[in-house]
């Protein structure tokens, strides 16, 4: 028998026109085993609401063709539920689709969906919202913030952003409390890591798994801004857990009172917080196709 798939395409992500995305999903995608819709998103949440009503449908996959943001809009609707998600990665980051090895070739992606392997991820929950690969607060959603706002997307943009902001952007001081045992930190940025990699094969700690139930605080003290080019190049060479900047601290139960900072960002998607954030995760609560 058949199986139901609906195609959930934003049209805006990653700066990449999608319009013949449609025939290229016919074209590749096995029919033998899928019976395939297509629908385009009009606006921000549009894609949590598509994904809602696909689940209440009972359709079997649901794809997000798009970004990180698109992604967790549809993973936080599928989550808990009987369907699975695929991702065809169209965004600036792709962060989970890249920590999943879906290919960024949107034929090799559609081909993948093809083989029908699925595996449970875990999902992580900030103040009651979902996220799948990254939270954070601090600089990273500090840059968040900034580069919601850019005309132009894209990974460069994102470098030049992150470069302009880092000369006048001061570190917080943090009181974090992880499964019961508390630290007191100041921190260029705290990430909380469900995934290795932000995006871009940018690894921010390489041995956080989808599928272990825990999650990594990665906490990035302040260093010298001639050393920023450094501490990037760590991330790309996946050697982030050996610099004296990172501190990486495994839990499954967070808090994090922060005294300077209310900026926080999920799945690179901007939020604000307030001065409290209570973090956990709920494991195997996503089937993800990969």
């Amino acid at each position: 028998m058949k199986k139901s798939i609906l195609f959930i395409i934003n049209p805006i992500s990653g700066g990449k026109d999608k319009k013949h995305f449609p025939s290229v999903a016919e074209r590749y995608l096995d029919k033998d085993k899928f019976t395939p819709r297509f629908v385009f998103t009009a606006r921000s949440g549009h894609a949590y609401e598509l994904a809602l009503k696909a689940v209440e449908e009972g359709t079997d996959f649901i794809i997000a063709v798009g970004g990180d943001g698109t992604v967790n809009e549809i993973a936080s609707a599928v989550q808990g539920s009987r369907s699975a998600m695929g991702i065809i990665p169209c965004g600036s980051g792709n962060g989970l689709a890249l920590s999943l090895n879906i290919p960024l070739n949107h034929r090799k992606a559609i081909e993948r969906v093809n083989l029908l392997r699925i595996s449970p991820i875990d999902t992580g929950i900030l103040n009651g919202s979902y996220f799948f690969n990254m939270a954070g607060i601090g600089f990273d959603a500090h840059i968040s913030h900034k580069f919601s706002n850019m005309t132009s997307r894209g990974f460069l943009g994102y470098v030049k952003t992150a470069f302009s902001e880092i000369v006048k952007y001061k570190s917080g001081s943090y009181r974090i409390e992880v499964d019961g045992k508390n630290y007191d930190r100041t921190a260029f940025m705290i990430s909380i890591a469900n995934s290795p990699q932000y995006g871009n094969n940018a690894f921010i700690s390489p041995t956080a798994l989808l599928n272990d139930g825990i999650l990594d605080v990665c906490i990035v003290k302040p260093f010298p801004l001639a050393l920023f080019p450094a501490v990037v190049l760590r991330m790309f060479t996946k050697t982030s857990q050996y610099s004296k900047y990172l501190e990486i601290i495994k839990g499954r139960n967070i808090r994090i009172v922060s005294y300077d900072h209310t900026r926080i960002h999920l799945d690179g998607e901007p939020g604000e917080a307030g001065k409290e954030i209570s973090i956990s995760v709920k494991p195997s609560s996503l089937s993800v196709l990969y």
